[in-house]
């Protein structure tokens, strides 16, 4: 494939990807809050995992394609730019607080998540079925935890939610249309994304990795950054934080779950374990932040954003 057709690939998947995520998001929401699911469980559950999708449509599609190492560098990748990027655009655009109660449980479930990842590369270099069935089980156990603990939210996080996705709405033809439109979307999109990308590292001699860490990473994660950056311009960063901590935590859980359901994952510790190793430490550096007054300002958003630069520059350095 030449490689002005492998770019135009890789952005039609990105636009394709970006529509299908928006049209699953929005039709999702419709729906989960016409069957009465609270606010909260909305946005770390539904809202999380439909921005999710374009990740999941790309690993799958990459796994398929006999591409493990762009699957799982999609998935650290994404988590990496989910924080570094747009935690750190967010809190620039306005600084985000966060009640304590968030950080004492959402943020070390996402730590916990990461945590589990280790043992199940470092082991076996592979996560296979079964190891993706004990991952979408436990994101099973996460769900129904975050429904039992939903509706105990203060009114302050009731309320931003219900600003951002409204209240109660009716679920129509339209809302079944929409999601079938926004799966097919994803289908079509994730498969462009990935022969393009796949093309791409081949022609400029880049490993599929590097190039799942970052491009296909960060253009699966085009919902995240839409939903972020409406939300701080709205001054209701919290719902930015709620979405990429509950993303990170569907990254590992489902998209890696489903993905190695469908077809294991495998790839050799010593070629992910240095970005696995980012990956842990920039979840855990998010935790003191939040606890410091409770908050994220511009000065931390701007030091987040510095950090993913450096990564991505040493990425392409030490790959060339």
């Amino acid at each position: 494939m030449d490689l002005a057709l492998s770019i135009v690939f890789i952005l039609g998947g990105f636009v394709l990807l970006f529509f299908g995520g928006e049209a699953l998001v929005k039709n999702s929401v419709v729906l989960a809050r016409s069957w009465g699911v609270s606010t909260v469980v909305v946005g770390l559950t539904v809202v999380a995992f439909g921005t999710s999708s374009p990740e999941l449509a790309a690993s799958l599609a990459a796994a398929l394609a006999g591409s493990p190492a762009i699957a799982m560098g999609n998935v650290v990748g994404s988590n990496l730019f989910n924080i570094l990027v747009i935690l750190g655009l967010t809190a620039v655009i306005f600084p985000i607080t966060v009640q304590a109660q968030f950080i004492k449980r959402e943020v070390p479930i996402m730590i916990g998540v990461v945590l589990l990842l280790f043992p199940l590369l470092y082991f076996g270099s592979v996560v296979n079925r079964l190891e993706g069935l004990v991952l979408v089980a436990l994101l099973g156990f996460y769900i129904l935890f975050l429904y039992r603990v939903g509706p105990s939210e203060s009114p302050e996080v009731q309320g931003e939610f219900e600003h951002e996705y409204g209240t109660r709405p009716k679920a129509g033809w339209r809302t079944y249309l929409g999601l079938a439109v926004g799966l097919v979307l994803l289908v079509v999109g994730a498969r462009l994304l990935v022969m393009g990308a796949v093309d791409l590292a081949r022609g400029f001699g880049v490993s599929e990795l590097v190039i799942g860490l970052t491009i296909v990473a960060a253009g699966t994660s085009l919902p995240e950054v839409a939903a972020s950056v409406v939300a701080a311009l709205r001054r209701e960063p919290g719902i930015a934080l709620g979405n990429i901590v509950g993303s990170n935590i569907f990254n590992i859980l489902a998209i890696l779950g489903i993905t190695a359901l469908v077809q294991p994952i495998g790839l050799p510790w010593e070629a992910i374990q240095r970005d696995m190793w980012v990956m842990l430490v920039v979840s855990v550096l998010l935790w003191p932040f939040l606890v410091t007054g409770n908050r994220l300002g511009r000065r931390e958003g701007g030091l987040f954003l510095g950090l993913y630069v450096a990564y991505v520059a040493f990425l392409i350095t030490s790959s060339i």
